[in-house]
């Protein structure tokens, strides 16, 4: 479980050292398990971000990355964009599962001040003896930088 860990923190932290808007914070919610996961944003383009997420708890641990394509809604409210993506995880708790996952959501970053706010789902399925299908509505916060 140690070397698990380690390889997620280095994975985490090479994404981290990018250079490009960002954004990290935390995400709140379910799925798979419900807890909490440090959250990273990078944006590839105007129109296009990697998310990777880092949850840990006592009894599991999960990595997911999704590439999402963003779209403006500003014709709502300035600042209120769209997103969609596809990506894979892994889910390490009784029993390792491998998944794919899909995302869908709308987010809000406020005008004064650069924090972020999203409301999302990440439907997938993890492979694996006792994992399968898991859905829920996710709650992020992120500082955008």
């Amino acid at each position: 479980m140690k070397k698990i860990f380690t390889v997620l923190v280095f994975c985490f932290a090479f994404v981290a050292t990018s250079n490009a808007q960002q954004a990290l914070g935390l995400r709140f919610g379910g799925g798979m398990v419900f807890g909490a996961e440090i959250s990273y944003q990078k944006d590839l383009s105007a129109a296009n971000r990697l998310e990777v997420d880092l949850g840990l708890e006592s009894s599991w641990a999960s990595l997911n990355g999704t590439y999402q394509w963003v779209k403006d809604l500003s014709s709502l409210a300035d600042g209120v964009k769209w997103y969609y993506g596809a990506g894979a995880g892994i889910l390490i708790g009784d029993a390792v599962g491998l998944g794919l996952n899909g995302q869908l959501g709308i987010e809000y970053t406020l005008k004064e001040i650069p924090l972020q706010f999203s409301l999302d789902t990440r439907p997938g399925y993890y492979f694996g003896d006792k994992y399968g299908f898991g859905f829920g509505a996710n709650l992020a916060a992120r500082y955008k930088f």
